[in-house]
């Protein structure tokens, strides 16, 4: 018997034949069933992979600790930046302690010249060294071409200014010894002499100077290191206007309103006044700490501002 003869005509070459109904359903089916397949399963989300990336918000008082311990490290491998620390408070109370002996000696009706212009620039002092540890360690990630790799860390910008301003406290007392045994060798003045009333005082000094400081980080994200002029130049406009070694009434009258608004006016008008002997409220003081801690919040808040603008608009590239 022989096999049956397939009639189907065969395929021409080159021509490619219809899918047959069956085959053509079977493959409708498979794409439908990957599709409903893809669909089920979830897919990659951009907000997901944001929050992955979200860097921890908790305060951790260890990346605290590596803040301090990266500006010791530079701080003991740079021995010029030691000149904060040692050589300007030196210069500085050998010039006004000289010019406050000159001008005791010229006139006895200001014998105590030289005790109110180095106990003003002691104090001064402790502004000072708190507004330039905070801005000179944003500034120090800036020269070393490190702000980038500060940005991509775990470190919150709350933790970070703790850091320096923790390890600014640490370079206050050291520039306090340096001023207080040159005062005390030179020209026989020993802090003490302004009693416990240093201890507010230079605590509104200190969260001034934080303030400041950090307003000035505020400053340098948004206009660059152009800004960095701005750093050193407050504190001598401070100096002018608080009042450092001369009441409020001596400056000129449209500048009195603007002292008289500083908590740093009121701190060293305590100071003058402790040192003359006369008594000091502690209402007094406690208004010139709240206006202190209003001035860090103002500070805090103006340079997360600053930082939020720097992150949108892609400033980074000016420090890389």
């Amino acid at each position: 018997m022989s096999a049956p003869v397939d009639s189907t005509p065969a395929p021409e070459p080159g021509r490619r034949e219809p899918a047959s109904p069956t085959a053509t359903t079977a493959t409708t089916g498979s794409t439908a069933s990957d599709t409903s397949m893809r669909s089920a399963s979830p897919a990659p989300r951009a907000d997901t992979q944001r929050l992955a990336m979200v860097r921890p918000r908790a305060f951790d008082p260890r990346r605290v600790r590596i803040v301090i311990r990266r500006h010791r490290y530079v701080l003991w491998r740079s021995p010029h930046r030691w000149f904060d620390i040692a050589f300007w408070p030196l210069m500085d109370v050998i010039l006004w302690g000289s010019l406050g002996t000159y001008v005791a000696r010229q006139d006895a009706t200001s014998q105590a010249g030289t005790v109110y212009l180095i106990a003003g620039i002691i104090m001064f002092h402790i502004l000072f060294q708190s507004q330039i540890a905070v801005a000179t360690g944003f500034m120090e990630e800036t020269w070393s071409r490190n702000l980038l790799n500060v940005l991509t860390t775990p470190v919150t910008e709350l933790e970070y200014i703790a850091g320096t301003a923790t390890f600014g406290l640490a370079k206050v007392f050291l520039a306090l010894t340096t001023l207080s045994v040159t005062a005390f060798f030179f020209f026989n003045f020993e802090v003490t002499e302004i009693g416990w009333q240093i201890i507010p005082i230079a605590a509104v000094l200190m969260v001034v100077g934080w303030a400041v400081g950090i307003a000035n980080i505020g400053l340098l994200l948004r206009y660059g290191q152009s800004a960095e002029i701005l750093t050193w130049g407050t504190n001598f406009v401070l100096m002018a206007l608080s009042g450092v070694f001369n009441p409020v009434e001596a400056l000129p009258g449209p500048l009195q309103p603007i002292a008289n608004i500083l908590p740093s006016t009121k701190a060293f008008a305590a100071l003058r006044a402790t040192l003359a002997g006369e008594p000091v409220e502690a209402g007094y003081l406690a208004g010139a700490m709240v206006g202190a801690l209003v001035m860090l919040a103002a500070g805090f808040a103006f340079s997360t501002w600053m930082l939020r603008i720097f992150r949108r608009r892609g400033f980074v590239t000016r420090f890389s």
